[in-house]
């Protein structure tokens, strides 16, 4: 019998993003329009496994799942003391990492999708990126998420075991996804670097606010398209559709039993939104 091994390539790229040289690692699969996958605070790229190994993404669709500096195996950078100050990680950084990711890949007329910290990223980069992508799909996405800063030193806390930070998240999850989906999507984040977690939540509940400035992102430039899961305590459905209706153009979509991680808490919820709205945005 012989092995099943998925058509899944994982490569390294050394990325310069603001003056400092960073060695990412992408996990792609796929050929066609490009479509970069952009994982949640504290975790990686393995949160979009089930949609690399699908081939009814991956025959029409060349799919990058990156894993952030810091996240999975993209390590700290060698050049720089990193251990000397605080993680915390800004807007102003993950917009340039992806200026440099999409053209060190050359990507052409390419697809952002991203969840949680991506999901909001897609908004930014449609305001502050526009025409980078053709298209920004936020994945549990708002125009902020303030209100909960009080929580943030305890995430890295020493009373406070790193158990917790994966126990959350499995409350995010919807109820009725399948158990052992909501279990990997907590094991996974059981294994990131403790301050990591804290310091992407800066850019999530700190420095992302488009309350100001949402209704100046130009659609015909990069479409915004927003997908909130119905049981997100987090960036709830409502949060969702806020943001879409104060952008002109955009569009907001409610899945049905799934929550916080649609796309690795319940794969088959998540396809049957994510697939259509590719082929909608990649049809013209």
């Amino acid at each position: 019998m012989s092995a099943r091994i998925p058509d899944v390539t994982g490569r390294y790229l050394y990325l310069d993003v603001q003056g400092v040289e960073y060695r990412v690692y992408f996990e792609e699969a796929g050929t066609g329009i490009p479509v970069v996958l952009q994982h949640t605070a504290g975790c990686d790229s393995r949160q979009w496994r089930h949609v690399l190994e699908d081939p009814d993404f991956t025959s029409r669709y060349r799919l990058i799942a990156p894993d952030l500096p810091f996240h999975g195996r993209s390590l700290p950078p060698e050049s720089q003391e990193w251990w000397t100050e605080e993680y915390r990680l800004h807007q102003d950084f993950f917009l340039a990492f992806h200026d440099a990711l999409v053209a060190a890949l050359e990507l052409e007329s390419p697809v952002y999708a991203g969840c949680s910290m991506g999901g909001h990223l897609a908004p930014d980069l449609a305001l502050h990126r526009p025409g980078l992508y053709r298209a920004a799909i936020g994945l549990e996405a708002a125009l902020h998420s303030h209100g909960v800063e009080r929580i943030l030193p305890w995430l890295h806390h020493p009373r406070i075991n790193n158990d917790s930070k994966p126990a959350l998240m499995y409350t995010l999850c919807a109820p009725q996804s399948p158990e052992r989906y909501k279990r990997e999507t907590a094991y996974v984040y059981s294994q990131g670097a403790p301050p990591v977690f804290k310091g992407d939540l800066h850019y999530y509940v700190v420095e992302h606010d488009l309350t100001e400035s949402a209704q100046k992102i130009d659609t015909s430039q990069t479409a915004l398209h927003v997908l909130n899961g119905e049981y997100d305590w987090s960036a709830f459905p409502a949060a969702g559709e806020e943001l879409a209706a104060e952008v002109d153009g955009a569009t907001f979509t409610l899945m049905e039993g799934v929550g916080h991680f649609p796309m690795s808490e319940n794969p088959k919820a998540f396809k049957s939104y994510f697939l259509p709205l590719l082929e909608q945005v990649t049809a013209s």
